[in-house]
């Protein structure tokens, strides 16, 4: 599956809007060493950035287009960054690090009862790992995803399709307490006013959610599938007095400090 740097930055302040209350709940503690795992296009890698201004930072995100909008960024333009390609799933620190930063990307990713505590592993004594992953599963624009791809002509091309399991918070913080000498977890949902009524819900999840199901369809599917999103999101998120849509958007957050 490919991404889209320019699709996703569409709605950049709304998407980084989590990473600054993800951030400012770490410890406050120097930190010399950090990643951030799936930089994206280096929104988050900025907010980081802005609060360790010394630290050496690796951006690492599997897609070449994510890394090359990273690296534009002027702020990103420092010795003291690195943006990389690579796989979240097979990344080992080559250093202790004092802050693993992971924002809205490791719902791609499997098997987090191994990758939490790999990665909890790879920190310094007093380092956090730091998460934040969309909780939105069971909002009406995945529900309608799901339906969608289930009930289209196009059913077929959906029947081994699986998205990896998402956790609540008492599974994080069990798995992750022994491991850690504090862990928090919090969920929130923000609720974004998008002008442009409910095409501004799907410019949205072209970015993301939409991404996994049309890389399995060919052109005209896209264009039915898409159609058909619009006209559920029509109906699920009607427009406000403003001529806005307000979208729900839960988040789960989780801080482990080792």
């Amino acid at each position: 599956m490919t991404w889209s740097a320019t699709q996703y930055s569409l709605f950049e302040d709304e998407r980084t809007r989590a990473v600054r209350d993800l951030l400012a709940a770490v410890p406050p503690r120097p930190v010399r060493h950090a990643t951030d795992l799936g930089c994206g296009p280096g929104n988050s890698t900025e907010v980081l950035r802005g609060q360790h201004p010394d630290a050496m930072v690796v951006a690492l995100d599997s897609d070449p287009d994510m890394i090359d909008k990273a690296r534009q960024r002027r702020r990103l333009c420092v010795p003291q960054v690195r943006c990389e390609i690579g796989d979240i799933a097979n990344w080992t620190a080559s250093e202790p690090q004092d802050l693993i930063l992971a924002n809205a990307s490791l719902q791609w990713v499997p098997d987090h009862g191994t990758l939490y505590p790999h990665l909890v592993r790879q920190l310094t004594e007093g380092g956090s790992l730091a998460v934040q992953t969309p909780d939105n599963i069971d909002e009406p624009a995945h529900r309608q995803l799901r339906e969608i791809a289930g009930q289209g002509p196009w059913a077929d091309k959906f029947a081994d399709f699986l998205l990896p399991p998402r956790h609540n918070a008492a599974f994080y913080y069990d798995l992750l307490s022994p491991l850690c000498a504090r862990v928090d977890v919090w969920r929130t949902t923000y609720h974004h006013p998008l002008a442009g009524g409910a095409e501004a819900v799907v410019e949205w999840f072209k970015g993301s959610a939409l991404r996994p199901y049309l890389a399995r369809l060919d052109e005209r599917e896209q264009a039915d599938f898409l159609q058909l999103y619009l006209q559920a999101m029509q109906q699920d998120y009607p427009a406000a007095s403003d001529g806005k849509v307000l979208l729900p958007f839960p988040r789960l957050f989780v801080v482990a400090t080792r």
